[in-house]
């Protein structure tokens, strides 16, 4: 029920995603049944591969995510995670209200044991393969261990979801000297060129579209106002060159010849050909989507979350984090739950 086009869009989505996925793959679609059903019907979709299961409620956009988990106890985000908290659901994607999904995750599933905060994942464009930037806005303030437990759920995302066989971190700074940066940075320089990563040193800004590294590091105020810049240059560019082309006959005869190029262009900055933004350090495959996630971006956040079920990347990251655990700390609030076999 997450989106700005709900139910209508996350169910067409759920369905591209399910006829590109092996037979094994089921959907839960949890939300308004009565306005859920008419869609499947509609569409002719798979029997015995997508059910519905009702939950009555639905936390808005624009509603403090603590109250509206206490008082909307049958909202689709909160038994969507109790599905999957009981074993009936292996991951679970939305694109509704942020807050509230981060905390219904953390309450309901846990955090991987010795995890001390979560971290939000998004996907930039580069010059070479994507690239995997987080904190993406989880986490305003972060202290060292935060920032190297970051670039190890970084880095495996990187290898079972994006296929990187020994991914490249890197630790995003205003130098590329171990010595730049405010205390946290500096310090998680030292961590993260002790923990066994392929850890690349600092880049700055100006690298990261360059393609050199497969995950960079960062806190979540500074991952989010990056995030929100990067989201605003596809309207920017697509703004500038219309306005240019639009300037002469020459121009415009000029645009239809470079069509195609356009278009490959708009696909390869476009958010949506990543799906979602992984929440990782919780117990369970998380994936937030964007609130105006198109049918696209449903589908391929659908994707990403079976991939990361299929290739158990929680299981990778709880046995990482417990052998090794760069800059180790006993975990802040409540306490973090083991994830069962």
């Amino acid at each position: 029920m997450g989106g700005d086009r709900a139910p209508e869009v996350p169910v067409r989505g759920a369905l591209s995603a399910l006829r590109e996925l092996p037979g094994d793959f089921e959907i839960i679609l949890v939300g308004d049944e009565a306005r859920i059903q008419p869609l499947l019907h509609r569409a002719r979709s798979a029997p015995g591969r997508v059910s519905v299961r009702h939950a009555s409620e639905t936390i808005g956009m624009d509603e403090s995510p603590i109250t509206a988990l206490r008082r909307k106890r049958d909202s689709s985000i909160a038994v969507g995670l109790a599905l999957q908290k009981a074993g009936e659901a292996d991951a679970f994607v939305s694109a509704g209200n942020t807050g509230a999904v981060m905390a219904a995750a953390l309450t309901t599933l846990g955090r991987i044991e010795r995890i001390q905060r979560p971290a939000i994942v998004t996907v930039f464009p580069t010059a070479r393969e994507p690239c995997v930037v987080l904190d993406a806005g989880a986490n305003v303030d972060c202290k060292p261990s935060h920032l190297a437990q970051f670039a190890l759920m970084g880095h495996f995302y990187a290898r079972d979801v994006l296929g990187r066989e020994r991914p490249r971190v890197a630790l995003l700074s205003i130098g590329e000297e171990p010595g730049k940066g405010n205390e946290a940075v500096v310090a998680a320089h030292a961590l993260l060129a002790a923990s066994g990563l392929d850890f690349a040193g600092n880049v700055e800004g100006r690298d990261i579209l360059r393609g050199d590294t497969d995950v960079v590091v960062c806190d979540g105020f500074v991952g989010n106002v990056l995030l929100k810049f990067g989201e605003s240059v596809k309207d920017f560019l697509g703004d500038a060159i219309r306005d240019e082309l639009a300037g002469s006959v020459r121009a415009r005869l000029g645009a239809l010849l470079m069509k195609p190029a356009f278009q490959s262009l708009k696909r390869r900055i476009d958010y949506a050909e990543y799906g979602g933004a992984p929440l990782l350090g919780v117990d369970g495959v998380v994936i937030i989507g964007h609130g105006g996630s198109s049918v696209k971006a449903f589908r391929n956040a659908v994707r990403v979350a079976a991939t990361a079920v299929e290739r158990d990347m929680v299981r990778h990251i709880e046995e990482a984090v417990r052998s090794s655990d760069p800059g180790s700390e006993a975990p802040e609030g409540t306490a973090a739950r083991t994830r069962s076999a």
